[in-house]
């Protein structure tokens, strides 16, 4: 292998490196330590004595055991995984016809369709969660609405609420879901839903049977962009959410920022990490070994 294929392969693995695994370190390691009224506010691991010439080392487990023995927490995590995976679910029933819609149209129309697919990003995101604060409120635009066409008598309690944090997640995480979708689906081979009609499937088994299996690399992908993020997210549930929507993003920023314990936020953050990122891998192996054999 030339030297410029191999410097091609280690750019990524460099910037992987650099902006995961070294910060993953770094954040593991005062998750071992212990909180101390110092700046930082964390013990160091290593206790160097210069007199004695020994050094010490002091790993703290506290952390991970309080995690685990505390149903606060677990309820964190839990709530955060079932948020994230009911916004997933949404973004891919509303993405997939989008997605479609695009890649099945006109060429000269689908950059204009992408284009408002991707015009949120031209705007500040604390902008579009304060928008929704707007819309949603009792006096709001939605309950306007709402009432205008006389499906309700009375204002709804739409903000503060889990469902707020749903709409807002959604709407957020919405492009990261059609964009994976379009480029599998735009590559789409007509041929085989016309052979499809052709041997007598009914639309809905062509789409079943014929769409779906092909575009689920752009499925996964989505999910995963749409998955990942949306479990450690704190903005959304902080500014949409009541007292009572728990997340690990809240649980975060209060440990880290109002407790001050940053190696119980670094313990929390290292445990989430984990969760997440470990049965991705462990998938991703899987599928990498049924494409070798």
């Amino acid at each position: 292998m030339s030297w410029g294929r191999k410097l091609v392969i280690l750019v990524p693995f460099v910037w992987l490196a650099i902006f995961f695994f070294i910060p993953f370190l770094v954040v593991f390691k005062i998750s071992l330590s212990e909180s101390a009224l110092a700046v930082p506010p964390y013990t160091p691991l290593i206790d160097w004595d210069p007199e004695s010439s020994y050094a010490t080392i002091k790993l703290n487990l506290a952390n991970f055991l309080y995690i685990l023995e505390d149903s606060y927490y677990i309820d964190a995590y839990f709530s955060s995984v079932k948020i994230a995976a009911w916004t997933t679910v949404l973004t891919l029933i509303i993405g997939f016809p989008i997605a479609y819609l695009i890649a099945r149209a006109e060429p000269r129309h689908r950059m204009l369709l992408l284009s408002l697919v991707i015009l949120p990003f031209w705007t500040s995101f604390l902008l579009r969660v304060y928008a929704w604060i707007a819309l949603l409120k009792r006096n709001g635009a939605v309950n306007e609405i709402l009432m205008s066409l006389g499906i309700i008598n009375e204002p709804l309690q739409i903000l503060q609420t889990n469902l707020a944090v749903y709409i807002g997640l959604a709407y957020t995480y919405l492009p990261f879901m059609i964009l994976p979708l379009y480029a599998i689906l735009e590559k789409l081979d007509g041929t085989l839903l016309e052979a499809a009609q052709d041997l007598g499937a009914k639309p809905a088994q062509t789409f079943f049977l014929v769409t779906v299996p092909l575009a689920m690399p752009g499925i996964l992908a989505g999910c995963a962009l749409v998955f990942i993020p949306a479990v450690g997210e704190y903005v959304i549930p902080a500014l949409l959410g009541g007292s009572d929507t728990l997340m690990i993003g809240r649980v975060l920023w209060d440990e880290f920022s109002q407790n001050r314990d940053w190696p119980m936020a670094s313990a929390v953050a290292t445990i989430m990490l984990m969760v997440i990122v470990g049965p991705i891998m462990l998938m991703r192996n899987r599928a990498g070994k049924k494409e070798v054999h």
